[in-house]
């Protein structure tokens, strides 16, 4: 606290600059600059035309506790007007400042070591490798610093803490600031993470690279919950092996490792991918961990090679369904769809849990599919899922005759068109979870009519409407950060098209065009509204403009 820094027997920082000599406004070699009141070059005349002082105040280090302030003002009222020029010791407001300087070292760039014949292998050694960070075993585990108070704390798991094992945390080696792996990176809790990065290995150190062996990703069971004694032990799911021209085989029975071994000149059971997946209950707990390997071998020819990491998170008694992006869509992937169960007696907005995913396949969003032989009747139940950014258009032709009835043939062309569950919502984000109502956007439903004026009196007689056309509207923009947008659906917009149909003469046929057609627009607005656009010189440069670059 403020209070007990003071009663340290420290003296205050000594200033390393003097406020008063301080003067950014001062921009003009020996010139007076306009309203700079710091300026030395401006004298007593100068001074008397200023109207205002441009920098008021200057002041050294903000995060002292205590610093030096120069004010500086005009007085009008004197003649001629003149410059006020004071020091004081000014108080920072803030509850967290600095009251002594304890750690002088702090207050400079520490000199970095100059190689020498001497010490060259020692830095080769520190810093040589491709990453030089601390590594888990240096992280503090210590658990007895916790304070007395949070004894009774219900500790669980929440998004993004590291999961946590008996010895550090769990790993899943990711490249830093090269393609190279460093295995210091840990899981986020219901983080789905997938990376890639390269490693160093050669055949006759492969037994000795830990990173390869399996060993390393599993022998280290995880805590169930943040800082406690239950523990969950990483159990095998599954081995592939995959040969050096790349033909992987899936091995039976899995429960045995398969260790790094040199046979024939090769190094077999190289660890190529790891793949964690995570299950866990609605209170953060973490019950079961399963890893899927892929195991290669490397000849003498491999200096380096490449491993791919992931893990994903599946709660208890809950079906898995895949993502289509993280968080915002990725083009090509699935739109995820879902509706709101029927005859549930409260709203939307009250029960976060009302959205439950479409009975369809993964919850996908889906139109009609084309066929070969484009007959609408035989192409019931053929859908294709809508795919993000893809405009599709897919069709049918239906043959009417004077026997079909127009209700029946009506509710079956709907049924065609919009599929047996018609989604009410879709999600606005890749990853939207059904709880997350607010991440659902509602579709809106329109109907038009293909009708004319003389259809219309027909109409009034004897005709039907018969539904010919859906067509799908996604609206979607760049959402977050300018760096990496993430696109977010904000609108969907389904439309039926019918046209009217008039009684045929017996005998007679006729042939219609069913159609279904999805377009993607971006609403994206500009990255900076209100600026204008760069204005365009309309101008012929000389030709040697550039020379002697072309």
């Amino acid at each position: 606290t403020r209070a007990a820094a003071r009663a340290r027997p420290l003296s205050g920082p000594a200033p390393v600059t003097d406020v008063a000599k301080l003067c950014v406004c001062d921009l003009l070699v020996a010139e007076c600059d306009v309203n700079c009141c710091c300026d030395p070059d401006c004298s007593a005349a100068e001074f008397s035309l200023f109207t205002t002082c441009s920098v008021p105040i200057v002041i050294g280090d903000s995060r002292l506790c205590s610093q030096k302030a120069a004010i500086y003002s005009l007085d009008v009222e004197a003649n001629p007007p003149e410059r006020i020029f004071k020091l004081i010791d000014q108080s920072n407001p803030s509850i967290f400042c600095i009251h002594a300087t304890n750690y002088k070292e702090a207050l400079s760039f520490s000199p970095s070591p100059v190689p020498t014949s001497e010490n060259f292998d020692q830095l080769l050694e520190e810093f040589g490798s491709a990453s030089f960070s601390a590594e888990p075993g240096s992280w503090n585990m210590n658990t007895d610093a916790q304070d007395s108070s949070d004894g009774n704390e219900t500790y669980r798991y929440e998004y993004g803490v590291p999961i946590q094992t008996v010895d550090a945390f769990l790993r899943l080696p990711s490249p830093v600031v090269s393609s190279w792996c460093s295995d210091a990176n840990p899981a986020g809790f219901l983080v789905n993470q997938a990376t890639k990065c390269t490693r160093s290995v050669s055949v006759e150190k492969c037994v000795d690279i830990q990173a390869v062996s399996m060993l390393f990703y599993i022998n280290s069971s995880i805590l169930a919950v943040p800082q406690s004694s239950q523990m969950v032990n990483i159990t095998v799911q599954s081995i592939v092996v995959q040969s050096l021209n790349g033909m992987q085989t899936l091995v039976n029975g899995s429960d045995g490792l398969r260790l790094p071994m040199i046979l024939a000149g090769l190094c077999i059971n190289v660890v190529l991918g790891v793949s964690y997946h995570i299950t866990y209950t609605d209170t953060g707990e973490i019950i079961e961990a399963a890893a899927a390997f892929v195991l290669g071998a490397i000849n003498k020819e491999a200096l380096a090679i490449q491993q791919s990491f992931g893990i994903s998170f599946t709660q208890v008694n809950t079906e898995p369904v895949p993502l289509s992006g993280n968080p915002g869509y990725v083009v090509g992937l699935p739109l995820r769809a879902g509706f709101k169960p029927q005859g549930y007696p409260f709203p939307v907005g009250i029960v976060c849990a009302a959205l439950v995913l479409n009975t369809n396949k993964y919850s996908q969003f889906t139109i009609l599919q084309s066929i070969a032989n484009q007959d609408c009747l035989a192409a019931q139940g053929a859908r294709t899922p809508i795919l993000f950014g893809y405009n599709m258009v897919s069709g049918c032709k239906l043959r009417i005759t004077s026997a079909m009835k127009c209700q029946l043939l009506s509710q079956t062309l709907l049924d065609l068109l919009k599929g047996q569950n018609f989604p009410e919502y879709v999600a606005s984000f890749g990853n939207s979870q059904a709880q997350d109502v607010l991440d659902w956007v509602p579709i809106t439903h329109l109907h038009t009519s293909e009708q004319t004026m003389r259809e219309f009196i027909t109409l009034l007689q004897s005709s039907c409407q018969i539904p010919v056309s859906l067509e799908i509207e996604v609206k979607w923009t760049k959402y977050g950060s300018l760096v990496n947008p993430q696109a977010r659906i904000v609108n969907v917009t389904a439309t039926i098209t019918s046209t009217t149909l008039q009684q045929l003469p017996s005998g007679r046929e006729r042939i219609i065009p069913i159609t279904s057609s999805v377009v993607f627009t971006d609403i994206s607005s500009p990255a900076e509204p209100g600026y204008k656009a760069w204005p365009t010189i309309n101008v012929k440069l000389p030709f040697d403009f550039f020379f002697p670059f072309v």
